[in-house]
Parts: C-alpha cells; structure tokens; sequence
C-alpha cells in the first residue's frame, strides 16, 4: 500500500478526470479497500476539497466546486499547455498580465524539474499586431459579467455611449478580434445584430428577463463577425469584389494573398479575384504587387484606379 500521502495525491488525481466515481472503482484503481477510500475522502474534506458522496448501486464520490479554489493537480500536458496560455495572455486585451505572470509564476516553482526545464527553454515573446492606437483593455469583472449574461440567456443592461440612454440587448456571445474584445448581441432596441466593443460596455444590474437565443446570420459566429469586420451586411463576402490579370507569377501572388483566388494563367501572369470594405482601398491592395494590371471588372473598379492615379499624380505634383 502507498504511503498516505502518496495515496491521497493520487486519489485527489483521479477525482479530477471524471465527474463521477464510484467507491468501489476508487479502491480497486488505488488497490486499497473501500474503508480506506472513505478514510481518504475524509482527510481530503479536511484539507478543503469539496467531495460530495452520491448513493446508489454504484455509490461514490464526486469533486465539486467550493467556496475557495482549492490546489490542483496537472498533469505533464495540462501543465504545459497552462504555462504557455500564460505566456501569451498579453494579447488577450484582457487586462490580466500581471494576473497571468504571478500564475506563472506560482505554477512554475511547483513543477517537477523536468517540466520546469521544458518550461524555460521555452520563451514565449506574444507580440500584439501593429495596431494606429493600442487597443484598449477590458476589465476582467466586465468580461465576467457579459459571460455570465450570454450563458444564462439575459437580457443585457448596459451603458455604451456616453450621455445616451442605456441599451437593451440579448448576447449570444463574446468574441476576440484583433486583440479587442466585442460582443456579439441582438440589439432589441434597433431590432438588429449589433457587435458592441466590450471596453466600451459598462453593465447594469440587475440583469433582465431570460431570452430564447435566435439564430445567428452566416451560420457561425466566426463567419458573422468576420463577415461584419469586412462592412458587409452578414454575408460571409466582401461588399467589394473585383477581378484583375497581374503580371506575375500565380505562386508569387499567391504567398502574399490571403482571401483572394489566384489562378495561373502562364508562367509570369495570372488571375487574381479579390475583395475589401471599399473600391479604392482594392485597387490599392492590388497596386502593392507592383506588377502590370488589367482590369477585367467591374467597373467600380477601374474608376477606383483612376481615382488613385489622379490622387497620385496630384502627390506628385
């Protein structure tokens, strides 16, 4: 038989892999009887894990959640995967680095060595994407507060705008895009899907009435919001869409083309059909490959590249 406190760290193990067990599997997995499990499950209780006994044919045990958080066990994989989470949160926008870097911390120096060697040969440096102006953070207590509202189906309370009255919403989720945190939500005021910055959100209590959440446009939340991202009206497209031949090599525009269709149409031309929020910012993005263009449409398009070219050519003058 394990050593007690060797025997109370493995039962603590396997309470955390599964909701419910049985006494009589605890003792079998632990070869120790079903008295000492029940001895076990009591020192554990002392020590302030919240174990609660469910009777039955199969009478056992389960871990529930308490009052405090209670310590944990991980193993080699969690433990890793935790530490780089913590690593990266800078770009969460979420306003908990110092949080993440005293977790870190606290989850390091109770690593085994080996884990701790794997840990600090791996240096995570989370660089945020160039942005005009720093995105602002979001107080954990509001991301808390919009979670809890979108779980429970509740009318959302809130202030937006300063000076403007508060606006009703019912949240369907709450999305991360470009190091910011947005809402997805019906506004029930406008009668519409909005996508409201959370840093901009400040909630009111209490809640409102629970709601029966509505089908979301475009099928999924990541194809709504990058649909709404791109100024369409929900479709999953760009509201500007146009076709150019480059003179260059389709493996060439290819590599640097995320959401176009490049077709190859030789060796140094090919077709490429693109999109963006507006016509003249597609016919910047395709001037960048600085390379022969031929505009085959629409003609939206060509009046976007000779607004450019005048543009231009008054920057030059």
């Amino acid at each position: 038989m394990p050593k007690t406190s060797a025997r109370l760290l493995a039962l603590l193990s396997l309470l955390q892999t599964r909701r419910d067990w049985p006494g009589a599997l605890l003792a079998e997995r632990l070869e120790v009887s079903p008295r000492t499990v029940r001895r076990d499950i009591d020192r554990l209780r002392e020590l302030g894990y919240p174990i609660a006994t469910f009777k039955g044919p199969d009478g056992g045990y389960r871990l529930d959640a308490g009052t405090q958080l209670p310590p944990l066990l991980f193993d080699d994989e969690q433990a890793v995967a935790l530490a780089i989470a913590l690593q990266t949160a800078v770009t969460s926008g979420a306003g908990i680095e110092e949080a993440a870097a005293r977790a870190l911390n606290t989850v390091r120096q109770v690593m085994p060595a080996r884990l701790r060697h794997r840990i600090d040969t791996l240096q995570v440096t989370a660089v945020e994407r160039p942005a005009p102006r720093p995105a602002p953070q979001v107080g954990a207590e509001v991301i808390m507060a919009l979670s809890a509202a979108v779980h429970s189906h509740e009318v959302l309370r809130f202030d937006y705008v300063p000076g403007s009255p508060p606006r009703r919403a019912e949240p369907h989720h709450l999305v991360t895009w470009g190091g910011r945190w947005y809402l997805v939500a019906w506004d029930l005021d406008r009668e519409d899907w909005r996508t409201f910055r959370a840093d901009r959100i400040t909630p009111r209590v209490p809640a409102g009435p629970r709601f029966t959440p509505r089908e979301l446009p475009g099928g999924t939340v990541a194809a709504f919001v990058a649909a709404r991202f791109r100024g369409s009206d929900g479709s999953d497209d760009w509201p500007c869409r146009g076709e150019v031949i480059l003179d260059l090599p389709a493996a060439v525009v290819s590599h640097y083309t995320r959401d176009g269709v490049v077709e190859e149409l030789g060796p140094d031309r090919c077709r490429l059909v693109l999109g963006s929020w507006s016509w003249t910012g597609l016919a910047a993005a395709v001037g960048r490959f600085d390379a022969g263009i031929k505009v085959v449409g629409p003609a939206e398009l060509k009046a976007a590249f000779a607004h450019l070219a005048r543009r231009y050519a008054d920057a030059l003058r």
